[in-house]
């Protein structure tokens, strides 16, 4: 009897700790799953600019292909590029994966490689610069690359906070068997300035 007199004071002090404990491992769990879906919000955004570009695309080599029929082999390219793109899908279950977003990456680099084709042969053929519809789709499309930029970058941030909060203390104890996520990173050459010669 005079044993549980002694320990009730201890009961009292356990209580508040174990539910300021319980309520601290809570946050912790929320913030990462919080995390997390910024990183698949910010992942949907990076699809959304690749699909508007891609539907895009079909305007501008229509455009371009009635003023340029000469240069079939650039629009083919261009389609090609497209299509290879569009097949491939990277889920947010892939983001984990480097191999996989490296090749979703490079195919979206294709692509791009092959707009800036395009652009080139603009200048060869002045009739498809002149072009209002040219013009305008080349905005369109100059619009859209910022905008995978941006949403790249706001894609790399989200998994830069996600990755913090699963591997730094106190989140690594409560991140389960979530894996870092995969950043955009830069295409190999893209650190040396591009030589402009007049």
């Amino acid at each position: 009897m005079q044993l549980s007199r002694f320990l009730d004071p201890y009961k009292i002090l356990f209580l508040p700790v174990l539910f300021i404990s319980m309520l601290y491992t809570q946050g912790c769990d929320n913030t990462i799953i919080e995390n997390e879906q910024n990183v698949n919000a910010a992942w949907g955004d990076v699809q959304s600019q690749y699909q508007r570009r891609a539907d895009l695309i079909p305007n501008l080599v229509e455009t371009v292909k009635a003023a340029a029929a000469t240069e079939k082999n650039i629009l083919e390219s261009v389609i090609q590029a497209r299509n290879q793109a569009g097949t491939l899908k990277l889920s947010v279950q892939d983001l984990s994966d480097p191999q996989k977003l490296q090749q979703f990456q490079a195919a979206q680099t294709q692509l791009s490689q092959s707009l800036k084709q395009i652009f080139a042969l603009s200048e060869r053929y002045p009739e498809v610069k002149s072009n209002q519809n040219f013009r305008d789709l080349q905005i369109q499309i100059e619009g859209t690359e910022n905008r995978i930029q941006r949403t790249r970058q706001v894609y790399n941030e989200a998994v830069k906070e996600y990755n913090s909060s699963i591997l730094k203390w106190p989140g690594r104890w409560f991140a389960g068997s979530r894996q870092p996520k995969e950043v955009f990173q830069a295409e190999s050459g893209t650190e040396k300035a591009p030589h402009i010669k007049f």
